[in-house]
């Protein structure tokens, strides 16, 4: 596939803008499926944005998410359909990255036209998926008010489908790609390795909501299920008290093992993956060794309702992680090394 200057600019310099940290793992993909995965990425991020620009009713957003995903099923992209969307979000934007993101609209539909229709499938797949969960989000989650009381999830199973729709879909998103276009992949058992991706993806994004607990708490959100709050005699908003964490830790003990047993299937996953593909492993190697990293500060953290002390893994060990795994080209030993001892270090 012929990429334009302009395309190239979209996969590039906006991609970076937008996608952060997680730029490292974006960049390092196998060119085959660099493209594909890194338009799924900037549409997903467009879609967050418009979920998540604040100023906008709930209705709209709505309204603009579903139009987002019907733009993603038919033979062409309605050109007039995506302006009508621009012009209802990006006059509430203020985040000037995200903003040129919106107004790159119409080149990552151009891009996404020049993918197979096989690839143009499984990306409008999963972002349906990923859109699903973020109407899941604001349907669960509605505009708070002043006074209004902390919301939560009511049960587990909404729970296990919020993990899977902004996360866990897309550990099956890469496994079905990279076994359609890199050789190394063709002996992959997908049956087998899909639920292993899929609980890569789910326990980074249960790092994600436990370390983001406090934030999400102020935002009137709880993604900790009411029945899991019910076992420790705590309701939503008392987790608003940060004396409230010895009667929350159990609970909370009892979430980072959760967390754990998944990304150790995600460690699995990676593992499984072929020692050739040296860009794939460390592709997969960076986001899981941060996570099991971040759970570790967590399972020891007194702070865990503490809104003044958010637990994030120093910059010095990211970088301590992207170069010895690196350096070593991905090697399994190396990389299981460091996993497991800080997967000890989790009480």
């Amino acid at each position: 596939m012929r990429l334009s200057p302009s395309d190239q600019h979209l996969l590039g310099d906006v991609l970076k803008r937008v996608s952060r940290s997680f730029y490292l793992t974006l960049a390092i993909l196998p060119r085959a499926v660099r493209s594909q995965i890194g338009l799924a990425y900037l549409l997903a991020r467009a879609a967050d944005t418009i979920a998540d620009t604040g100023d906008l009713e709930d209705g709209v957003r709505l309204e603009c998410l579903r139009h987002l995903k019907g733009q993603l099923w038919g033979s062409l992209p309605d050109l007039a359909q995506i302006k009508k969307i621009q012009g209802q979000v990006l006059t509430q934007q203020s985040n000037p990255d995200e903003r040129r993101l919106l107004e790159e609209l119409e080149g990552c539909f151009r891009i996404y036209q020049k993918f197979s229709p096989s690839d143009r499938s499984q990306i409008a797949q999963v972002l349906s998926v990923l859109i699903g969960g973020m109407q899941f989000d604001l349907h669960q989650f509605p505009q708070k008010t002043d006074g209004e009381a902390v919301r939560a999830l009511q049960a587990i199973h909404d729970f296990e489908y919020y993990t899977y729709a902004v996360a866990g879909c897309v550990g099956e998103f890469w496994t079905k790609m990279v076994c359609s276009h890199l050789p190394g992949f063709r002996g992959w058992d997908q049956s087998c390795m899909i639920p292993l991706g899929i609980r890569y993806g789910k326990g980074l994004q249960m790092v994600n909501i436990l370390r983001d607990l406090p934030r999400d708490l102020r935002n009137g959100r709880c993604y900790i299920p009411t029945v899991l709050l019910d076992q420790v005699a705590l309701a939503p908003h008392q987790l608003l008290d940060e004396t409230s964490v010895q009667a929350f830790r159990p609970l909370f003990r009892k979430l980072i093992q959760e967390a754990r047993d998944h990304l150790d299937q995600g460690w699995r996953y990676t593992m499984a993956i072929p020692r050739m593909e040296v860009r794939l492993r460390l592709a997969c190697m960076w986001p899981i060794l941060i996570g099991i990293r971040t759970l570790q500060q967590l399972s020891v953290s007194p702070l865990v309702l503490s809104p003044n002390s958010p637990i994030k893994i120093a910059r010095g060990d990211v970088y301590q992680i992207v170069a010895s795994t690196g350096l070593t080209g991905g090697c399994g030993t190396v990389g299981t090394a460091y996993w497991g001892y800080w997967r000890k270090r989790i009480i």
